[in-house]
């Protein structure tokens, strides 16, 4: 069977990254937007440049027909989907949990818990009905098991959902040839840092890092595409 990956918000940061190096890996990629699609088409032009398939698909992960819609345009321009990268989300400005507004602590559960919710339902329901051989890489943060505190408690109470979802997922469907995984990256350059506020803030924060060093989108990448691949069975 062909290697079809779908990653969602895959126009920028640590999804594009995926995007490149899973075509480099040999798999055909469905690009994910919800807003640039000249971000997208970037991707997907890079990709077709080495020589690899990608296709841009527009969807808003927190709309199940949106959802549901970018995967048959997924299938239909590449075939069956039997890898996803789980990785759009969206992070507001930094701030203390008094001053989190119900609309912000809703809008990011929307996009970054039910969102990731919609797109794994989707992807396991069609990998089942393609056979049950399929992999799946949902993208949480160090904020989960730290909590983000005067920073950003709301978006890792979402990525601590993410985290529970893919322990359940991951035990429900193992048996039927479905592998689910998490990565939590750490402190990485990507542009979500400048979107709290604080473009330094990864710089700020370095001192906490034991190697000294921000990561890189790319070497979160590296993780997730492994995580897709048959060396990671």
């Amino acid at each position: 069977m062909a290697k079809v990956v779908l990653i969602t918000g895959g126009s920028r940061g640590i999804g594009a990254a995926c995007a490149v190096i899973a075509a480099r890996e040999g798999w055909s990629v469905g690009v994910n937007y919800a807003a640039s699609a000249e971000a997208a088409g970037t991707v997907v032009a890079e990709i077709r440049q080495q020589g690899g398939q990608a296709v841009a698909l527009h969807g808003d992960v927190s709309n199940e027909a949106d959802v549901q819609a970018m995967f048959t345009a997924c299938e239909d321009a590449l075939g069956p989907v039997n890898g996803l990268v789980n990785n759009a989300g969206i992070l507001d400005r930094s701030c203390a949990f008094t001053d989190i507004s119900l609309e912000r602590w809703t809008r990011l559960h929307a996009v970054n818990a039910a969102g990731s919710f919609l797109v794994a339902r989707e992807a396991v329901g069609r990998m089942l009905a393609h056979g049950g051989a399929g992999a799946i890489v949902n993208m949480s943060s160090m904020a989960a098991p730290l909590g983000g505190p005067n920073e950003f408690v709301d978006y890792a109470a979402t990525k601590g959902a993410v985290e529970s979802m893919t322990i359940g997922l991951a035990k429900e469907v193992a048996a039927r040839g479905v592998r689910v995984n998490a990565i939590r990256p750490g402190l990485i350059e990507t542009e979500m840092q400048a979107a709290s506020g604080d473009p330094m803030r990864a710089t700020r924060l370095v001192g906490g890092v034991p190697m000294g060093r921000v990561g890189q989108a790319s070497e979160v990448a590296e993780a997730a595409i492994w995580l897709l691949s048959d060396a990671a069975s």
